[in-house]
């Protein structure tokens, strides 16, 4: 219950944040309540985000904490089969097998392990992802508000870089390490903030940023698939004219269409991810020794360890973040109008 509750929480505050966000905006671009210095407005507008990136923002984080706590459970299962490296004797011999051990040793909550971890970087990184994809396109649109194949695909991976250095790798280091923590006979960490402290006091701040290299290819990558994929997408039903409403059910189909894409894409840059940011790392020299190791000792299939949890997770995630994330657009462009120049 108490994830629940802290879930809840988050949620809520940043749902406070947005409206109050909303409501300054209305005040600040109204003269009626009081006068605004032309020349601020002129700065604001030329060095200031635009509303659509502030949008992006403030949206994208409130959809991130909604999705993370309705998927974690595939994604803990994908965490651990990642973790369990082949050896003569596997400790798990499936998602399925993996989901009923966790479920036998810890109860049904046993799968919601970590949550409070992935969910306090589930919402940063939704917000600089929709954020940083907000603000390219708005620099590359043309005069039709429609982005080119080309941009679409930039536009993306710029998405992802920005979550992986800002928000991914600190918070996903410290999930793999939490999670991993947890198969060991006797867990060193007692909590979030005992966990943390324990990483930099023994790894020093590095420690968190474990795998970067591996992180900005997987998401850089992760992004730039699926907003390509998912613009097309859009773009084709629409035939080139933005006006034209594509029902939830239909976003949420492309966005699993999209998820599935990114996910055969780049599956062998997030196993080599997880072995880099896990308990184990010290046995790789870097990214690159990591794989070549992998590929040595496990073979190639062991690149593809955990696609099946992964596949369903992520087709779920992206088409359930798509679709929260266009219905709270599209709410705020029916009720809050944007301030004409």
């Amino acid at each position: 219950m108490s994830l629940i509750f802290r879930s809840t929480i988050i949620i809520t505050s940043l749902s406070t944040i947005i409206i109050t966000s909303l409501a300054l905006h209305s005040r600040m671009a109204s003269p009626a309540i009081k006068p605004v210095d032309p020349g601020s407005l002129s700065l604001w507008k030329k060095f200031g985000p635009s509303e659509n990136t502030v949008r992006g923002i403030v949206i994208g984080g409130i959809t991130g904490g909604i999705e993370i706590c309705i998927t974690y459970p595939t994604e803990y299962v994908k965490t651990q089969l990642q973790l369990d490296e082949r050896s003569a004797q596997p400790k798990f011999k499936g998602p399925i097998d993996c989901a009923k051990q966790t479920v036998k040793s810890h109860g049904a909550f046993g799968l919601y392990r970590g949550l409070s971890v992935l969910l306090y970087g589930s919402i940063p990184k939704s917000s600089f992802r929709f954020g940083t994809f907000e603000y390219l396109k708005g620099k590359a649109v043309d005069e039709k508000g429609n982005l080119s194949p080309s941009m679409r695909l930039l536009c993306g991976l710029g998405a992802g870089l920005s979550e992986a250095i800002f928000a991914v790798t600190p918070m996903e280091t410290i999930k793999v390490k939490f999670i991993h923590d947890r198969t060991l006979p006797e867990p060193r960490f007692k909590g979030f903030a005992h966990g943390v402290a324990t990483i930099v006091k023994t790894e020093g701040v590095g420690g968190l940023y474990q795998g970067l290299t591996a992180t900005m290819a997987k998401q850089g990558s992760n992004q730039a698939i699926r907003f390509f994929v998912m613009e097309t997408l859009k773009d084709w039903y629409r035939g080139g004219d933005n006006s034209v409403v594509i029902s939830k059910p239909l976003v949420g189909l492309m966005g699993a269409v999209a998820g599935a894409a990114s996910v055969y894409g780049n599956t062998p840059i997030d196993v080599v991810k997880t072995r880099m940011q896990g308990l184990d790392r010290k046995k790789y020299k870097n990214t690159f020794d990591c794989a070549l190791q992998i590929w040595k000792n496990e073979g190639f299939r062991a690149f593809y360890k955990g696609t099946v949890p992964r596949l369903s997770r992520v087709c779920l995630d992206v088409a359930i973040t798509f679709m929260i994330y266009d219905s709270i657009m599209e709410f705020l462009n029916t009720h809050w109008k944007k301030p004409s120049n």
